[in-house]
């Protein structure tokens, strides 16, 4: 799944789109044929398997939208985020808040998910949170996205001093909740559902909570 497949399913699907079957095709006609040329465009090869290009129902609600160029209506947006928070998994042991040092290693690793990774069962490298990629998580960094907000000091500004009493606070459980899924909070969030895709463990998303946290983590201080 290379950059090669990529372009190739694109021309296949533009050239089905301008030149294939009969000019009365619709548009439902079009999505049909843009979606079997990606399939057959495409290969399991390890971890990274064909049904990644298929969508869930808020994935379908949200692209239609944006090719809409017209919002979610709010009834559908409410149903979206109440569907999505249902699958939230709060820490089995209570626990929210973890270790900010493994925390700031996972967001600033980008790796992972990919055909030549080993399976989450199998004894290889973790995936990374690539957190990095979308947000500013400190003041020393000089290289991030800006696709998601800034996060630096986003503990110190929400009043988290104590990450030992943290878990009595509305704010870790929707800082846990948004990490989990982030659909449960906004029906179109672009951030990853890192819980619920099984991007992060639990371990993980708790360290993550410890980097955003901890007064003592370099995101707060």
């Amino acid at each position: 799944m290379n950059a090669d497949h990529i372009l190739g399913a694109v021309a296949v699907a533009c050239a089905l789109a301008l030149f294939g079957c009969a000019s009365a095709d619709s548009a439902a006609d079009i999505d049909r044929y843009t979606a079997e040329a990606l399939k057959s465009s495409f290969r399991d090869q390890g971890i990274a398997k064909v049904d990644r290009l298929v969508q869930d129902p808020a994935n379908r609600a949200c692209s239609e939208a944006d090719a809409s160029g017209k919002p979610l209506d709010e009834k559908t947006a409410r149903e979206i985020e109440a569907a999505n928070m249902k699958t939230i998994r709060w820490p089995a042991d209570g626990r929210f808040v973890g270790d900010w040092r493994e925390g700031e290693k996972i967001a600033q690793n980008g790796r992972g998910l990919t055909w030549t990774d080993a399976a989450a069962s199998a004894k290889g490298p973790a995936n990374g949170g690539n957190c990095y990629n979308c947000h500013q998580m400190s003041k020393e960094e000089i290289s991030f996205g800006t696709l998601g907000p800034s996060l630096y000091q986003y503990g110190k500004l929400r009043g988290v001093s104590d990450p030992a009493a943290a878990a009595s606070k509305p704010i870790v459980d929707y800082t846990w909740g948004k990490l989990w899924n982030a659909r449960a909070y906004n029906a179109c969030s672009n951030m990853p559902r890192v819980g619920h895709s099984g991007i992060l463990d639990e371990a993980q998303i708790r360290d993550v909570m410890g980097l955003l946290l901890d007064p003592q983590s370099p995101v707060n201080r």
